[in-house]
């Protein structure tokens, strides 16, 4: 046999053993029905079972099984999974989570993310998948359109607000022309419940030694424009040089929305980058009583919205859009000779990866495509204004239990703590909490506002209702006799 002949017989020998990989129909069908059946099981239990499972030792089993050159039974593989995964810790899509902004986990979405990858659209590049990016340029438009942007506005589908954060930061710095040596006088004005990816997305820009000037909050958390004026006009006097402003709408903390009209004039009077966080509140654009609150988004040079969040998409979507397309390019943009194709056939900043640090993504489009079109957008706008009415409910239900509250629900958010008969407060409601998450009943967090330890109600999962609500308030009572009988906190 000639060498010819000899790599063609080893081509076919491998080819037989990659096999495995491309099952046939009669294989695939088998394979879906396990995996829906053991979906559909998760489903099922998934309003009976705890919000939380403090025991995390089950997911040390998964160290026992290492890829190997073998193969696994599939049964033995998904019963791994619910045993290491599925049952341990927080239930991110239980009813009961009603702690961290969550991420939803709607059906259809999955089902939308199960095309995604079957087909494995690319979605980087126009030339190589038309309808991928239109279909993702739609999303953005249509959340543009619901800012207040204009049409030359642009934005990219992320895989959630950090990244997002990231690009936004990045296309301040490039859109104001920082260099290295203008960073240690560059200042960033942010209030205390600016979220922490912020910071972050500061640092991995290289921004880390901007000075950061953290202007005052009033009573509800939100920042005071009187004092950011203030903060500018004294920098300016130092010497040094104010260039971006990052505004909430809608902080982690307390769900406090800026007040976003005034500080968009002072940014555009003072020609700084104004930038909102709204990865929480964005969409909450879809009821008409919040919707003035969050006037003023229209003004911001660029904001963040999540899907995964005030959608109830599963974890993994967020968008950024910029009001100037052109800035967000100029600052992604990039050349490599071997995609002379795509950019020979593609139009100019069209591409995700012309607006993002992404070359390869994921094909994020449908995971909110389908579950949009399929129900329409007055589910999620009624699911929506749902989460504000149990929120006013709980804040109003938790200070008649006599707790203590913090600020008036803006969004979803309600925080309260309890005042013992005796002891340290902080103590006491940080055992508290400690008490209801080994509970698991319900799932809440706690933070710190002007150095005390509350607790925080977040309502956001498209699963939990008026009857979820109701049982936390019954935990919180039992809890806080218990405690207080015992002393033991």
């Amino acid at each position: 046999m000639n060498a010819t002949g000899g790599l063609i017989a080893r081509i076919r020998e491998l080819e037989r053993a990659a096999r495995p990989l491309e099952p046939d129909s009669r294989e695939r069908h088998a394979l879906h029905e396990a995996v829906a059946g053991h979906a559909e099981a998760f489903l099922d239990r998934l309003s009976a079972v705890p919000a939380f499972e403090a025991n995390a030792a089950p997911a040390r089993d998964l160290a026992g099984h290492r890829p190997s050159e073998g193969p696994a039974a599939l049964e033995e593989l998904l019963d791994l999974f619910r045993r290491a995964v599925e049952d341990t810790g927080l239930k991110a899509s239980s009813p009961g989570h009603v702690a961290y902004i969550p991420g939803g986990g709607l059906y259809a979405s999955a089902l939308g993310d199960y095309l995604a990858a079957v087909t494995n659209e690319y979605a980087g590049v126009r030339f190589a998948g038309p309808g991928a990016v239109e279909m993702e340029n739609l999303l953005l438009r249509w959340m543009a359109g619901l800012a207040g942007y204009p049409a030359g506005a642009h934005g990219n589908l992320t895989s959630g607000g950090s990244i997002a954060n990231l690009i936004a930061v990045v296309t301040a710095r490039e859109a104001h022309g920082l260099r290295c040596a203008d960073i240690p006088r560059a200042v960033v004005y942010l209030t205390a419940q600016a979220h922490h990816s912020l910071e972050k997305a500061l640092r991995i820009a290289g921004l880390g030694e901007c000075v950061r000037h953290r202007v005052a909050v009033d009573a509800g958390q939100r920042m005071v424009p009187e004092a950011l004026q203030r903060a500018i006009a004294d920098d300016r006097a130092a010497g040094l040089r104010p260039w971006l402003v990052l505004s909430a709408a809608g902080s982690t903390d307390v769900g406090a929305i800026d007040p976003l009209k005034r500080i968009g004039r002072i940014t555009a009077a003072e020609g700084l980058w104004y930038h909102v966080d709204a990865a929480y509140g964005g969409f909450f654009l879809l009821c008409r009583e919040v919707r003035e609150r969050l006037g003023g988004l229209e003004l911001s040079d660029s904001l963040v919205m999540d899907p995964h969040k005030s959608l109830f998409l599963p974890y993994g979507i967020g968008a950024v859009l910029v009001r100037d397309g052109e800035q967000l390019a100029r600052a992604h943009h990039y050349h490599a000779d071997y995609m002379q194709d795509a950019v020979a056939n593609s139009p100019a900043a069209d591409s995700p990866a012309d607006l993002s640090p992404e070359l390869s993504k994921h094909f994020r489009g449908p995971r909110l495509w389908l579950p949009l079109l399929l129900y329409g957008v007055a589910p999620f706008r009624a699911c929506l204004e749902e989460k504000l009415c149990l929120t006013r409910y709980f804040h109003e239900r938790v200070r008649s239990l006599g707790f203590e509250v913090g600020p008036e629900p803006e969004l979803t958010v309600s925080t309260y703590r309890w005042l013992p008969q005796r002891g340290d407060a902080d103590a006491f409601n940080e055992a508290l909490v400690r008490s209801i998450q080994q509970d698991g009943r319900v799932f809440v967090s706690s933070t710190r506002i002007g150095g005390r330890y509350y607790l925080r109600l977040a309502v956001l999962g498209f699963r939990t209702h008026l009857e979820t609500i109701d049982l936390t308030l019954e935990v919180l009572a039992e809890k806080v006799a218990k405690l207080e009988t015992s002393g033991d906190f």
